[in-house]
This record gives structure tokens, C-alpha cells and sequence, in this order.
């Protein structure tokens, strides 16, 4: 994939692909089956605390072997998404996920383009361990940070020609992405080291592509349930008849 057709969403697009991949409502009805049986994590251990980086690019919570497994496709500027972060994860993590029944493996889309390519960077530069609890709290900090963005389109406008690692490093810096980790712990250094390698920006490129060509990803959050999108789902409420069906709840 180019670069210049992911940083293409400059302008006042940057939450119009939000939520396109399906309808918030119900239009998963299917029949429930038997509940799928759970697992105990190692011992002293706790499947929420069992967090590992995958081949894709994402970062999975909980067993590993756990016969659900769920992939969320999603964006930290999304709305969408930051409501399913408030509303699915934590039902997700207090049920099927702690008792090792289903796997959930978050992997960043930029569905926006250009303004997500820092946050994305940004989240991706914390040890494994870090990796949720910064998502949380992007999400759940989203709309301060959102308020920002006509600030960061103004100052990228002011940069003809900017390069990869300037369009990433801008957005970080004028919405307050950059700040934002630093004040949960990220060196500067090592924030701006993350932001300033070229090949994390081939990386979301790559692996934007390689999304698209297996599950033709339209918007976020966008599910995938144990290899299969799920249609018309991008809310808690339409994908929980998808989890039933599939035994985790």
C-alpha cells in the first residue's frame, strides 16, 4: 500500500469511516449453543494478565488456547470503538476471558488515516503488559484528545510535502497523544524513537493491506469470530448474539 492513499484522510474526514463496517444494532440473531468449557490459567497466574503479541501486529488477552477467539479491528480516535471499549471489554474480561472460555486480540486499523498513525505508534511503544492498560485509557480518554484535532489538521497544513514520520509526529504532538503517554510513563525519548522509525509506519501499511485483502475490512470496530467477520456488528449489543452462537457467553 502507498503511503500517500493511507495519509489521503487529511481533511475533515476523520470520523466518517467510524462504524461503517456494520449497523450498531442487532442483526445477529442466531440460536445459542451449549456454553464452551472454560480453562485455569497456570497456577498464581490470571488469564487477565496473560498478554501477548501475535504475528498480525494486535496484542491478545487471555488464553491462548481458548476456543473462542475474538479480533477487534479498531481505531483509538474511533468513537464507535471507544464505546465498545466502555461497554464489551469489560464484560468480555469479567466473564468469558477470566474464565479462559474466549481470547480477545485487538489489532489498530487506520481507518482515519493519517491522525492514526501516531496514536497507533504511540500504543504499540509499552511493554506487553502495558499494551491494554494504555488502550484503556486512550479510549477513555478519547474525546479530550478528539477535541484537538482541527489544531493538528491546521499545523500539518502548514507542512507541505511532510514525510511519514512528520504527518505521525504531528498528530501525536498537537492532539496530545505524546503527552498523554509521557504522563503514564514513556520516556520522551523512547515515545519519539517510536514516532521517528520509518519502519512502524510500514508496518501499519502492511498490515492495513494484509486486513483488508483477508476480511475486507469496511470500518471499525470491525469483529472477527473465530476466523469469520461478522456482519452488521460494530456494538456490544450485536455482537453478543455472535458469542452466544459461538458458546463463550
Amino acid at each position: 500500500m502507498k503511503f500517500s492513499l493511507l495519509f489521503a484522510a487529511l481533511p475533515a474526514l476523520l470520523l466518517a469511516a467510524c462504524g461503517s463496517g456494520g449497523s450498531t444494532g442487532s442483526g445477529n440473531d442466531v440460536a445459542a449453543v451449549a456454553p464452551v468449557a472454560g480453562a485455569k490459567p497456570p497456577a498464581g497466574t490470571s488469564w487477565l494478565d496473560t498478554v501477548s503479541a501475535t504475528p498480525e501486529g494486535g496484542y491478545v488477552q487471555g488464553n491462548p488456547n481458548a476456543p473462542v477467539k475474538l479480533i477487534e479491528y479498531g481505531s483509538r480516535l474511533c468513537p464507535v470503538c471507544g464505546r465498545f471499549a466502555q461497554e464489551g471489554v469489560p464484560a468480555l474480561r469479567a466473564g468469558p476471558i477470566a474464565a479462559g472460555k474466549l481470547s480477545y486480540e485487538f489489532r489498530d486499523y487506520p481507518v482515519h488515516g493519517a491522525p492514526d498513525l501516531g496514536p497507533t505508534l504511540l500504543g504499540h511503544c509499552v511493554a506487553p503488559a502495558a499494551y491494554f492498560p494504555m488502550l484503556d485509557q486512550m479510549f477513555a480518554e478519547q474525546g479530550q484528545l478528539l477535541a484537538k484535532e482541527e489544531a493538528a489538521i491546521q499545523a500539518m497544513q502548514a507542512v507541505p510535502n511532510a514525510t511519514p514520520v512528520q504527518i505521525g509526529t504531528t498528530f501525536a504532538e498537537k492532539m496530545g497523544y505524546l503527552d498523554f503517554v509521557k504522563q503514564r510513563g514513556v520516556p520522551e525519548g523512547k515515545a519519539r524513537a517510536c514516532l521517528a522509525d520509518p519502519k512502524g509506519y510500514e508496518l501499519i501499511a502492511t498490515r492495513k493491506d494484509a486486513a483488508d485483502q483477508q476480511y475486507n475490512i469496511s470500518g471499525t470496530p470491525s469483529f472477527i469470530v473465530n476466523g469469520t467477520l461478522v456482519p452488521n456488528a460494530s456494538s456490544w449489543d450485536a455482537l453478543q448474539p455472535v458469542l452466544k452462537a459461538a458458546g463463550a457467553l
